[in-house]
């Protein structure tokens, strides 16, 4: 335990005990000098008194201080009565040696009770109060013979400092043992808490709203390679990026941005490592940035092995788009072919051959629109990605919409909520426009006739986005219309290609969405009705660009020109 006065507690008895000694020593000294100094006026009793309490209190002094700080006993109830008792005896004797009622050392009285106030229960200062009165009382029977009004006044003052110590030593003597128990359970739990940082492999590293390492488990010393007695309390993130290339970016951003990252990658270390990051904020002072705790963990395995099945999906996929490829392009064939026969042999009248003749007009630009949307859809990748509006974005593809043919008739509208007006994603232009534009024709298609689409822009939170992203923050385009709706059982296979519930639709206008979406690391859904006559609700989700994004660069550019 700490040796120390602490808010709300009493100071430790060996150390309100040296204090006892030193007054003690000093207060025999000062009545021994005293008397040496009139050795030959004072009378006999008076100079013999003096050396032995001089002696007695050198002697009493000296074995307990010997029993106490030399052999670290620890001072029982009996002990703490014993010099309590003794410096009763001492003042007392001082007080009549020097006047009595008269003397100045009355008030080292007042010291006596409050010293038994912290070394002995509340019933035992009590007692030590009364004790002094007594003998107070009896010195000035002895001495005057007469009580006046002064001494009473003093013993009654006794009285009350006993009462008013005793209370108040008692009580926090109280708050200091509960407070002895909160710190030993405190003290415990830290080391609870140190074993369970240590033995854990994932990595955990706290750094100050400055950008200093506070905390650093030996996980994270190992995954970082670094030794954490060189960079604790120092700045740490110009450090972090050049180990984790993106970790002492997503910590520097999200104590910038007081938001929390659910899920981040780093790039790939010079070790050919990968980090799967998360933060958590701890706000320690409202006027300056938060500080930030981050959990990583090594997940360049998980990561290989994502990239095998992945790998194996594409070409599952590329197996099952070319046989769905084969089969759409093999329908029209099979009409063309079947009509050319026809029209090569003879027998075929007039009527018949310009009816096998619009066939054959109608399957080849069927095949041919089947080709081109597929084109379409194969390059749907991100080429020119730029910093973009996309509430502009969607606002001229809905201008568009409203003058497309298939839109006459249809009320098409369109809103942004006030958060995402300015609200800027980084992506391909064109691409988007194109995903977009599919998504509201998609839904005027389905709308029909007098039927209403709207289209909605917002900014919202969300961890649908991809783990490379970080910050949750995302815009989301709503696209919702009066049609019948998407049936719980083709929900999965909307996305898929030349997979199509319309007639003369090819399969492919929602696939180049779920492509466009996942080129800019975003997420596409379809939602159940929303009631109220509206059928399918389509959600794209892009990920916002931070306004803070600059400054956190620069922060951590500046740090590392620092360091």
């Amino acid at each position: 335990m700490r040796e120390r006065f602490a808010a709300g507690r009493l100071p430790q008895p060996r150390r309100v005990l040296a204090w006892v000694y030193l007054g003690r020593l000093c207060l025999a000294g000062a009545i021994f000098v005293a008397a040496a100094l009139v050795w030959k006026q004072a009378e006999a009793h008076v100079t013999l008194a003096a050396s032995l309490l001089l002696v007695l209190a050198a002697a009493f002094t000296a074995g307990s201080f010997w029993y106490t700080h030399l052999t670290h006993h620890a001072p029982g109830r009996a002990y703490l009565y014993a010099q309590v008792l003794f410096d009763v005896a001492l003042v007392a004797t001082v007080v009549h040696l020097t006047g009595g009622p008269e003397s100045d050392f009355v008030p080292l009285f007042v010291l006596v009770i409050v010293a038994a106030a912290i070394l002995l229960p509340f019933l035992g200062g009590v007692l030590i109060g009364v004790l002094v009165s007594l003998l107070f009382f009896a010195d000035i029977v002895l001495s005057t013979g007469t009580i006046a009004a002064g001494s009473i006044l003093q013993i009654v003052l006794f009285a009350a400092v006993a009462l008013a110590t005793g209370y108040l030593g008692d009580r926090l003597r109280h708050t200091g043992a509960v407070l002895g128990e909160v710190e030993t359970e405190l003290r415990l739990l830290r080391l609870d808490t140190d074993d369970v940082l240590a033995s854990i492999a994932t990595g955990l590293i706290t750094v100050d709203g400055a950008g200093r390492l506070a905390f650093i488990n030996p996980a994270a010393a190992d995954l970082l390679h670094i030794r954490a007695s060189d960079w604790l309390g120092r700045p740490f993130l110009a450090k972090l990026d050049a180990v984790a290339p993106g970790l002492g970016r997503v910590i520097a951003q999200s104590s910038a941005t007081r938001t929390p990252v659910r899920r981040y990658e780093t790039d790939e270390t010079d070790a050919g490592m990968v980090f799967g990051v998360s933060t958590t904020l701890i706000q320690r002072d409202e006027g300056g940035p938060p500080s930030v705790t981050a959990i990583f963990q090594d997940i360049t395995e998980r990561k290989r092995m994502d990239q095998l099945r992945g790998r194996a999906e594409r070409l599952e996929a590329v197996a099952e788009l070319s046989a769905s490829l084969a089969h759409e392009i093999k329908n029209p064939l099979a009409s063309i072919r079947s009509a050319t026969e026809q029209l090569a042999g003879e027998g075929i009248d007039a009527d018949d051959r310009v009816v096998l003749g619009g066939l054959v007009v109608r399957e080849s630009d069927r095949l041919s629109r089947l080709l081109t949307e597929f084109i379409d859809f194969a390059r749907a990748k991100l080429r020119a990605a730029e910093r973009l509006d996309l509430a502009r974005l969607v606002r001229h593809v809905v201008d568009v919409v409203k003058a497309h043919p298939q839109a006459r008739g249809i009320d098409v509208s369109f809103s942004v909520d006030a958060d995402a007006e300015h609200v800027a994603v980084h992506g391909d232009e064109d691409l988007l426009h194109r995903a977009v534009l599919n998504l509201a024709l998609n839904a005027v298609q389905w709308a029909g006739q007098g039927g209403r689409v709207e289209v909605c822009v917002d900014a919202v939170d969300t961890d649908l986005m991809a783990p490379r992203l970080g910050a949750a923050h995302a815009v989301r385009i709503r696209v919702s219309d009066t049609g019948p709706g998407v049936p719980e059982e083709n929900a999965e296979h909307i996305f898929d290609p030349f997979f199509t519930r319309r007639p003369g639709g090819t399969g492919l206008g929602l696939a180049l969405v779920q492509r466009a979406a996942d080129a800019h690391g975003g997420a596409v859904f379809v939602d159940q009705s929303r009631g109220d006559g509206w059928g399918a609700t389509f959600a794209f989700y892009l990920p916002a660009l931070p306004d803070v994004a600059a400054g956190v660069e620069t922060a951590v550019a500046e740090e590392g020109e620092q360091g």
